[in-house]
């Protein structure tokens, strides 16, 4: 288990990480976002040991990460944005380096190079110089490095950068494969790795941890969007005596068409999304109120990094919500 204590992190006068504090179990793979400046590489660096907190502690298997531990610094395995590789050197020659430097001998590494080529799929340029590979192939090489030893620790940086669509769904493979033996965190720009890949979601703005949510809370929301052509007080009148009924609020959709409007509905949070839709449309039918749509809100990662962004509002940090507070 990696766990992370309100580390902070300046340069200069420049506070990059701000009492950040998160905790992730084995066999987790978390998501970490945030526009660039907003401390993701710092925490990055932090956490493989590279660079030290200023403040607060760093604990991953209840030892504390630094960079005199050499048997902890062996469990880790870390691809930084940029490639930690040497051009005139061949893939198996940085293999074998790679390897020296994360204490691997003799057979042990024979054995842990061979897995990790034919992981990344580089046996065919496995003699090649690095110089001559393409980006995307570069980066399988990094990836490779990253992975050398069986780590317990992964943090990737941008991993499917520079990969074509069948690279980059060999390497989602890869790394959820990992994930069933290791803890895993994942920086990219692209909502759709992280919503493919991951369990949670950390977004960091600022230095500060700003939502700390599991993906599938995102999809269920217990609010559900109504279109109907009746109006507030009848639909109050209706939904009020139900037991799972919360709130009604008119929302503004540019699509209603005519004199229809457009409700958000919250629901106990007992109440499944699909369940809550399926219970409030059958009494709505019941009680004679048009229906004209009704589904979820559900919100995806996309627009919830924006409003995160977007808002000068303090957030919720629990890794059960992900509201602006």
């Amino acid at each position: 288990m990696l766990e992370v204590q309100s580390i902070s992190r300046h340069y200069g006068d420049l506070k990059a990480v701000d009492e950040v504090s998160f905790t992730i179990n084995s066999g987790e793979i978390v998501g970490l976002l945030g526009h660039n400046g907003a401390g993701k590489t710092t925490i990055m660096k932090m956490l493989s040991g590279y660079l030290e907190p200023d403040a607060g502690k760093i604990l991953f298997q209840n030892k504390s990460i630094n960079l005199n531990d050499k048997d902890l610094q062996r469990s880790l395995g870390y691809l930084p944005e940029n490639l930690p590789v040497y051009p005139e050197l061949t893939v198996a020659n940085y293999m074998d380096y790679a390897a020296e430097l994360k204490g691997l001998k003799g057979k042990q590494k024979r054995q842990s190079i061979r897995e990790v080529i034919e992981a990344t799929d580089l046996q065919d340029r496995f003699i090649s110089p690095i110089s001559t590979l393409s980006r995307g192939m570069k980066q399988r090489v990094g990836v490779a490095q990253a992975i050398l030893g069986n780590p317990s620790l992964l943090i990737l940086d941008e991993p499917t950068n520079g990969l074509d669509p069948a690279q980059t769904e060999s390497m989602r493979k890869l790394i959820k494969s990992i994930a069933q033996s290791a803890t895993v965190i994942l920086s990219t720009h692209i909502m759709q790795e992280v919503e493919a890949l991951c369990d949670r979601a950390l977004i960091i703005r600022q230095g500060t941890l700003a939502v700390d949510t599991l993906l599938n809370d995102l999809q269920n929301t217990n609010r559900i969007v109504l279109e109907t052509t009746a109006d507030e007080h009848t639909l109050e009148n209706a939904l009020k005596p139900q037991s799972w009924f919360v709130s009604l609020r008119p929302i503004s959709l540019s699509r209603s068409p005519g004199n229809a409007g457009a409700f958000v509905i919250e629901t106990v949070p007992e109440q499944s999304n699909n369940n809550a839709v399926e219970t409030c449309a059958i009494h709505l039918v019941n009680k004679a109120i048009p229906i004209l749509s009704i589904k979820p809100d559900q919100q995806d990662l996309q627009s919830l990094f924006m409003d995160v962004n977007d808002s000068n509002i303090k957030l919720n940090t629990q890794p059960e919500v992900a509201n602006v507070a």
